[in-house]
């Protein structure tokens, strides 16, 4: 792969321990698009379709040609999309759905601290409440700490990943989860 060092987040691909244990943030079972920022090789979308997370329903956003024609060869019918997935808009601009959840893979602690606090702040803009934005870092702080318009949480270390890499979650303040809103919406009185 042709892959600029500074574009990804590892030289490595996620192992399958890391790449599940972000798949596991995700409740397939809420109803919703899943935006996957960077994803690579493709490691994380295989956990997520094996977690149960329908195809029709991801969305890939990569900015390496290489790595989209890899996607798009190892996952045929995945949209997969070449571009900046810093434009969170421009993505999801022909999605009328609310979006459930968005994974993560950019290299984050590369870029300038006021382009990481608007990444998190334009993807839970456009998450519904609760839903989690679902961020790999190889450090063991979050990449982006917590704000007035977020909270964020460790969801575990996967020590075994080449680098070890920290899955960080970031939420809406405020909002109950999607799994929460789900269970009070539908249990009786």
């Amino acid at each position: 792969m042709g892959a600029n060092p500074r574009y990804v987040a590892s030289l490595f691909p996620s192992s399958m321990a890391l790449a599940r244990r972000i798949a596991a943030q995700v409740d397939p079972s809420v109803a919703g698009t899943v935006l996957e920022l960077g994803p690579g090789t493709g490691a994380v979308t295989a956990a997520l379709l094996e977690r149960g997370v329908d195809a029709d329903r991801l969305i890939l956003v990569e900015r390496d040609p290489d790595f989209v024609r890899l996607l798009r060869k190892r996952f045929p019918g995945l949209r997969v999309r070449l571009g900046n997935a810093l434009d969170i808009e421009h993505h999801l601009s022909d999605r009328s759905e609310q979006v459930c959840a968005i994974v993560s893979g950019l290299p984050l602690r590369n870029l300038p601290v006021p382009v990481r606090e608007r990444l998190v702040e334009d993807c839970l803009s456009r998450l519904m409440p609760g839903a989690p934005l679902i961020q790999v870092s190889f450090g063991w702080r979050p990449p982006v700490p917590r704000g007035k318009k977020w909270r964020v949480r460790s969801a575990g270390v996967a020590i075994r990943n080449l680098p070890p890499a920290t899955v960080w979650v970031y939420s809406s303040p405020t909002a109950s989860s999607p799994t929460a809103l789900r269970r009070e919406t539908s249990s009786p009185n």
